[in-house]
This record gives C-alpha cells, structure tokens and sequence, in this order.
C-alpha cells in the first residue's frame, strides 16, 4: 500500500437500513451508500478533520446486493484535498470517481 492510498473491505449486511424500502423483494444498495462509504473511510483517514464539497466522473456500474464483499481503493489526485476512489466486488468495478474536500473549520460559540 502506498503513502498516499486508503484501502477497506466491508461484507453488505442485509440488515442494513440502507436497503429498507431499496427495493422491498429485490434489495440492492443504493449508489448514495456507496459514496458514504467512501466520505466515512476518507474523513476516518484525515481524522474527521475535512468536508466533502464536490464529485465528478462518479460512474456506477455494478447493483449490490446484500451478503456482497466491496473492496475500496482510495488514492490523492493531483490536486490538494482530491481522492480517486474505486470500489470492486470480486474482479468486477462497482463504483469509481473523484471526490473533492475542504478541511472542516471548527466554530466557536461565546
């Protein structure tokens, strides 16, 4: 793993509340699930120190379903506070894009 590369697997728990009403008798995880795995590893790494501000290229090309192994791969861009994230299950490509932060800014009230 390089310097600059966040790695996670997580198992779909079919009791997750992301699949309720997602679809009731054909459950699958919806693609904004995907992304907040994604948010919750970065902001993990950076020790929740950052917000999410923007998205681009994000394609999803794969349904999940409940029980499915997702690995995800997470690298900096070029740019400050950039992320190239991909997610697989198996040798398949489940989700990809960019993603773009901002470091949170702590506000204090007197």
């Amino acid at each position: 793993m390089e310097e600059d590369e966040i790695v996670a697997s997580i198992v779909i728990d079919g009791s997750s509340p992301w699949f309720s009403g997602h679809f009731p008798n054909d459950p699958i995880l919806p693609g904004i699930a995907q992304l907040k795995m994604v948010v919750d590893l970065i902001s993990k790494s950076r020790a929740g120190n950052v917000c999410m501000t923007g998205l681009s290229r994000v394609k999803f090309r794969k349904i999940i379903r409940p029980g499915e192994r997702l690995d995800i791969q997470v690298t900096r861009g070029k740019k400050k506070d950039q992320y190239i994230f991909k997610i697989t299950s198996g040798n398949e490509d489940v989700c990809s894009g960019w993603m773009f932060f901002t470091p949170n800014e702590t506000i204090t009230i007197s």
